[in-house]
């Protein structure tokens, strides 16, 4: 165990020290050739910034994988990492439409679940549906993947947030996984996190270097995988045990973009809108509006992400299916202030 504990804190540490020392020549190489991303309409930035930056979570997380996971373990996940990896790169150079983006995606996805055999096999009681026949397992199974992938890429709005996001979400799938002995899931969690505290530094605004598309897939990728394997382990530790509660706190650890993301896709269709063309409806663009900045957007929505997370604790005990309702109400009663106050302030100027 002590040994264990060690490899999570070397995975961190190491992560970390990739990140750090890979991003200043991704910075350098990235404007000496050029390759920036240019403000327009719907870009929250100004001016040019070089991408990239998930390059250096590749690398971090691959070190981490190939130093302390066991070999037989680490085959088919990073095979998984190594297809997404390149879809992103493809995506940020050349602009991939957003059907070969999906099928990259499904490519990754299918190594998971056929060869790494990583399936959600029940609803655990969520709408009183329990055990998944193996066809609706599989087809579930790879909607929560693409839901939490695009999810994180649609986070990615302004300076720092899906970096800050991503490092809240790395850290409770990290630490409950400890608390579970589950010392791989807890090794891959703090291999993503040391990558992205390290990445903070230069993406915070004013950011030096985005991650891209490159940056936001693989996080996503890492933390579905976080997110299934707590969906079919639930809580079991020492001090706390909720075998049925795995899908709640999932969708706890993951909350703000999940529920930023669903607002935005069911109001799109209310207008007639299409619920995949692109917009500035996010939760960050309404606190922008509001004027409060790149910085001060990014600490607010660390701070309500992290009191979802803690109203969760108070919430276990209730049957996992008014947790789960009692929850999604506060998410949407919360995102929606933003833009209520927006158009209340846009009254008054007039």
């Amino acid at each position: 165990m002590i040994n264990s504990n060690y490899n999570i804190i070397l995975a961190l540490l190491t992560s970390f020290a990739i990140s750090y020392l890979i991003i200043p020549k991704l910075i350098s190489f990235a404007s000496r050739y050029r390759l920036s991303d240019v403000a327009g309409k719907r870009s929250a930035h100004k001016g040019s910034v070089p991408i990239f930056g998930g390059v250096a979570f590749f690398f971090s997380i691959i070190a981490c994988l190939i130093l302390y996971f066991d070999f037989s373990d680490i085959t088919f996940l990073s095979g998984a990492i190594v297809i997404v990896f390149f879809v992103g790169m493809l995506d940020d150079l050349l602009g991939l439409s957003p059907i070969k983006k999906l099928l990259g995606q499904l490519i990754s996805i299918s190594i998971i679940i056929f060869l790494s055999n990583l399936k959600i096999r029940s609803f655990y009681g969520v709408w009183g549906i329990y055990e998944l026949p193996e066809s609706i397992s599989v087809l579930f199974t790879a909607f929560v993947f693409i839901v939490i992938i695009n999810s994180m890429n649609l986070i990615d709005g302004i300076d720092g947030l899906a970096t800050g996001i991503g490092s809240i979400s790395a850290l409770c799938f990290g630490l409950l996984a400890f608390y579970m002995n589950k010392i791989e899931i807890s090794i891959l969690a703090f291999s993503l996190l040391g990558s992205l505290l390290a990445f903070l530094k230069y993406n915070f605004h004013p950011a030096k270097i985005f991650m891209g598309d490159t940056g936001s897939l693989l996080i996503g990728l890492v933390l579905s995988i976080l997110a299934v394997n707590l969906i079919n382990s639930g809580i079991k530790t020492d001090f706390i045990t909720f075998p049925n509660k795995g899908p709640f706190i999932a969708i706890s650890f993951l909350s703000l973009p999940l529920f930023d993301s669903l607002r935005i896709f069911v109001s799109r269709l209310f207008r007639g809108k299409h619920p995949l063309h692109p917009g500035k409806g996010h939760i960050h663009h309404a606190l922008l509006r509001l004027g409060f900045g790149h910085k001060k957007t990014s600490i607010i929505l660390y701070v309500y992400f992290l009191l979802l997370i803690i109203l969760t604790y108070f919430l276990l005990p209730l049957n996992i299916n008014l947790a789960i309702l009692f929850f999604a109400i506060v998410n949407f009663c919360c995102l929606y202030l933003p833009f209520y106050f927006y158009r209340v302030h846009n009254k008054t100027k007039e």
